[in-house]
């Protein structure tokens, strides 16, 4: 029998019932100050739980890994108490749940970092505005890292990760995506260093690799997924052979045995993608999570064609808490809201209607 969205599979040591996955996103509805996931954000995960798997919205590592106004943390044991709720909820529905590891780099300003520069592999500023408190605000040019500094950053993964576990996911996701720090290694438009971390694609992808093996060493590599974007030009990202630089991160994934890459097959804004993501997938060897822009006959498609393992869906999950039952029927869908997005109450997140309804 044909695989489509709908047949369970298993991800690492992750059992999932179908392979509809949730894709991480950014709400900004945890309370200010402290970074604690909150009731109304039990609510909408737990609403959310018919997906195979949910990725939760990105969450800082550390306190200089935030962004973004309004976001959850995983680095502090209010935060996963509060973690706890989320994933008991999921669980208790029969879901399965993997928290996403952020640290945003130079997309951040220094009125979200007490003060400090945002850091970066190199300084340059990146175009753009940042959200903060006061509203958006252009971004600075980040203070570039010194090597001696990022074996601690490699530790806040570590004790996020750990943070993670006690809290309850089954597993986490390492974000190396959508011009973020690690991405911000990756990419030589953003990485002008010209030590060990700068230059080749080995000594770029360097610190991507060290973060992984630490995360693994303490999750085990079958409950670890990781994120690409490799065409992503969001936060003003590029790279000068984005299909050589990803194919090679690919294939260094291999030894780490990873439960699944989940990659982002497109760049915010539209516009041609000179990339063949065929290419990215064979290069890897274990389960591939493909993401963007997929429905439910193109996810069925990549799936018994063999190029994806599983589909993570970002916008229909926000706005159809049982989109596995309404792709399942060939129902109507919710349409988002695009306007209650990021912060606000449960309008427009937790208040989407379920079929049932």
């Amino acid at each position: 029998m044909a695989l489509d969205l709908f047949s369970p599979v298993k991800l690492g040591s992750i059992a999932l019932k179908n392979r509809m996955v949730m894709a991480p996103l950014t709400r900004s509805r945890a309370p200010k100050g402290t970074g604690v996931p909150q009731d109304l954000n039990v609510t909408y995960y737990e609403q959310r739980a018919t997906a195979g798997l949910i990725v939760t919205e990105a969450t800082p590592i550390s306190a200089m890994g935030h962004g973004y106004i309004l976001l959850p943390g995983i680095y502090t044991d209010e935060q996963v108490a509060g973690w706890k709720k989320v994933t008991d909820a999921v669980h208790a529905k029969g879901g399965k749940i993997v928290l996403q590891l952020w640290h945003v780099g130079r997309i951040s300003h220094p009125s979200l970092l007490n003060g400090a520069l945002p850091v970066a592999p190199s300084a340059i500023k990146p175009a753009g505005q940042a959200y903060t408190y006061e509203g958006l605000v252009d971004f600075v040019e980040p203070r570039a890292l010194d090597a001696s500094e990022l074996p601690a950053i490699v530790q806040e993964y570590v004790h996020a990760t750990k943070c993670a576990l006690a809290a309850g996911f089954d597993g986490v996701e390492i974000h190396a995506a959508n011009g973020y720090l690690l991405d911000q290694f990756l990419r030589d438009g953003s990485n002008k260093r010209t030590d060990n971390y700068g230059g080749s694609l080995e000594n770029r992808t360097r610190f991507l690799l060290e973060v992984t093996k630490a995360v693994t060493d303490v999750a085990g590599s079958d409950k670890v997924g990781l994120r690409l974007s490799p065409v992503n030009p969001f936060n003003d990202m590029q790279d000068s052979d984005p299909q050589a630089l990803f194919n090679y991160v690919a294939n260094a994934l291999n030894q780490f045995n990873l439960a699944y890459l989940h990659v982002v097959e497109g760049g915010m804004g539209g516009g041609p993608v000179n990339f063949d993501f065929a290419q990215l997938r064979q290069q890897f060897k274990g389960s591939y999570m493909a993401n963007f822009g997929y429905d439910k006959t193109r996810g069925n498609a990549a799936i018994a064609s063999g190029h994806a393992d599983a589909i993570a869906f970002g916008v229909p999950f926000l706005a159809n808490p049982d989109l596995v039952e309404r792709y399942k029927t060939d129902a109507p869908l919710n349409q988002a809201d695009s306007e209650t997005f990021y912060g606000g109450s449960e309008k427009g997140y937790t208040d989407y209607p379920f079929l049932s309804a």
